[in-house]
């Protein structure tokens, strides 16, 4: 999710919502790849295969977006690399409409693209129609999307790689045997998957959960504010809370600052865009860690993944994109303000060695 992956950031969908974990600027319909994005590009040496040596090649994005920055970075990211690879990108948003997702993919189908990417997504309302793409011979990558359909590729955030990283930060602030809170919503892929990783670090750190609260909604920020104020009057005396997705953590952190508990309560999310890294270094912030992928990184990571598997040189069936740590005070000390300014710090954001062939011109952030 950030957005989540998510971006979320970011933040996978296995709900009985269609609401997304992450996200950003979104369209109705669909629309052409402009490329206006910040994102370069270096030289492929190699020649390209077939089917890009024949011209551009049409393949289509269907998003199912949602609130907040990652999902609009995630696609300057894809775009930008498509325009490096030659890709005739088509782009269609849901805007976490389930019906309107499976028009949009049957649409895509219809299209006459080589390949289709999915980003995001309610499985059980998409399913029929990958299963469609599937059986015309188009190839399939889906990013954060639950799927058994044989010969789809499969994407994610490394969401127990990103969960670990940041309640590895926890663990060392709070210590063992603390109070805690727990903000999270079960029946998503990406936070049942960092839900797995809370139990274990929470059992090994010996933290006694206090309360557990949480939703997603098409305002999640806002809508989980109430929630936590009220888990915080009940509970004050908690040392930290969890929240492993960046819209859950910044209603976590108006909570706390509406309670007037910041410098007591220490809030830990996960996922990265710069509004979170905005709220993370405004003053009096109590989000002091994070951990997440670089949302335009991941999208152009997708694409490549798709370009390979077209080129038939993919050799996997699924591909993930590790996660790092981010603290609060790493971000202070850096003067860190934005995405670009951490891409600079931490180079490992870029995912330049994921997805990668000498005739693909890899995007940089």
């Amino acid at each position: 999710m950030s957005r989540i992956r998510l971006p979320l950031a970011a933040l996978s969908l296995a709900s009985v919502s269609a609401l997304v974990l992450s996200g950003c600027s979104q369209s109705t319909d669909a629309s052409k790849d402009t490329g206006d994005t910040a994102a370069s590009a270096s030289a492929a040496t190699g020649k390209k295969p077939a089917p890009f040596s024949g011209g551009a090649v049409k393949v289509a994005l269907v998003r199912q977006s949602g609130a907040g920055d990652y999902f609009e970075q995630w696609g300057n990211g894809a775009k930008a690399q498509a325009k490096a690879l030659g890709i005739d990108l088509t782009v269609y948003d849901a805007q976490a409409d389930n019906a309107k997702q499976a028009t949009d993919l049957s649409s895509a189908i219809n299209s006459g693209a080589k390949a289709i990417i999915i980003d995001h997504g309610f499985p059980a309302t998409i399913q029929p129609e990958i299963d469609k793409a599937v059986k015309k011979g188009i190839k399939v990558v889906v990013y954060d999307v639950e799927t058994a359909t044989k010969g789809v590729v499969s994407t994610e955030q490394d969401d127990a790689s990103m969960a670990k990283a940041v309640l590895d930060v926890m663990a060392k602030d709070l210590g063992q045997n603390a109070k805690v809170g727990y903000v999270n919503v079960a029946g998503y892929a990406a936070l049942d998957k960092r839900d797995s990783v809370w139990k274990e670090a929470a059992a090994a750190s010996g933290w006694k959960q206090e309360f557990k609260v949480g939703k997603v909604t098409d305002s999640t920020a806002t809508d989980n504010v109430p929630l936590v104020s009220a888990a915080l009057t009940q509970h004050s005396d908690v040392a930290g809370i969890f929240a492993p997705y960046d819209e859950l953590a910044k209603g976590t952190v108006l909570a706390v600052q509406n309670k007037k508990l910041q410098d007591k309560v220490k809030v830990f999310g996960a996922d990265v865009s710069n509004a979170d890294i905005q709220q993370m270094t405004a003053a009096g912030s109590p989000w002091v860690a994070t951990a997440g992928t670089d949302p335009s990184a991941v999208g152009a990571a997708v694409v490549r993944t798709t370009a390979l598997e077209l080129a038939g040189q993919l050799d996997k069936s699924s591909v993930q994109f590790p996660a790092v740590a981010i603290t609060q005070d790493f971000l202070r000390e850096k003067k860190i303000e934005n995405m670009n300014q951490l891409r600079q710090a931490l180079p490992a954001l870029n995912l330049a060695q994921v997805s990668t062939a000498d005739w693909i011109a890899n995007v940089a952030h």
